[in-house]
């Protein structure tokens, strides 16, 4: 029986004009995106740096409105891109950089969980019902050949061989999957969910779909607003990670691992 209470029900969603700031940071966030893929990546890294301390900034004035939560949840956006445009990463191969720059966002995630006294359970971390976390990690197949339709990515390893493949699945499994579940649906919903109630499902859905905007395809950032919607209301009904975990780690590893070798 899954279970129909949300991750978030501690408080209620906060009311008032301060809750309207953080759609104007989304719009903010956004721009810097566009920015950093269309125009000039140098502006764009300059533009998150300035968001990232502004969050923190704003977030400490208003310590005492439960927006706060929110407010600093969401600094780990533009950190995700400011990490992946400035670390010297050119020596490594693309599939460490997935473990590199997950390393101080995850360090970051955690900082913030223990500031704002968030419980493992109330970010999702169980396992709640395993029979319906394993159906749900099942989308991961499905998703994985919809979005390789969509963007056709260059495979992330040389060759579809076993010892090619069991490092690099275990690398975005543990770096996209968990990490960006964590941060997503796990961190941001919950504190998105304090302020905003249900359309902070809509309002993560959105940001995530955001950072995706660098892949240059609409489709592909229509379909990631689609999946988060999706992921956003499975871990609001099963109150766990688990699940949209291990989907979104099998989306990744057909997408950049397995399926570009069968074409």
């Amino acid at each position: 029986m899954i279970s129909k209470e949300p991750v978030a029900t501690e408080s209620a969603p906060a009311r008032g004009n301060t809750n309207g700031i953080v759609w104007v940071y989304l719009i903010a966030i956004t721009a810097a995106e566009v920015i950093t893929t269309f125009v000039n990546p140098v502006a764009g890294v300059i533009i998150h740096s300035m968001l990232l301390v502004l969050l923190i900034v704003h977030a400490t004035r208003v310590w005492h409105e439960p927006v706060h939560e929110l407010l600093l949840s969401l600094s780990i956006a533009p950190l995700i891109r400011i990490l992946s445009l400035t670390l010297p990463l050119t020596q490594f191969a693309l599939i460490q950089w997935f473990v590199l720059t997950s390393i101080p966002l995850f360090l970051t995630a955690f900082i913030i969980i223990r500031l704002l006294n968030l419980r493992r359970e109330e970010i999702g971390l169980r396992v709640g019902d395993l029979p319906v976390q394993l159906l749900i990690a099942l989308l991961g197949f499905g998703l994985g050949v919809m979005e390789y339709v969509i963007l056709h990515p260059q495979p992330l390893i040389p060759a579809l061989t076993l010892d090619a493949l069991w490092g690099a699945a275990v690398i975005l499994l543990v770096c996209t999957g968990f990490a960006e579940e964590l941060f997503f649906r796990g961190l941001l919903q919950r504190t998105a969910y304090a302020a905003l109630g249900r359309l902070g499902i809509v309002y993560v859905a959105a940001l995530f779909a955001v950072l995706h905007i660098g892949y240059q395809s609409l489709l592909d950032v229509a379909f990631v607003f689609g999946v988060g919607l999706l992921f956003g209301y499975l871990v609001l009904s099963t109150r766990s990670l688990l699940g949209v975990t291990l989907a979104h780690g099998l989306t990744n590893i057909l997408l950049f691992l397995v399926l570009p070798h069968l074409r």
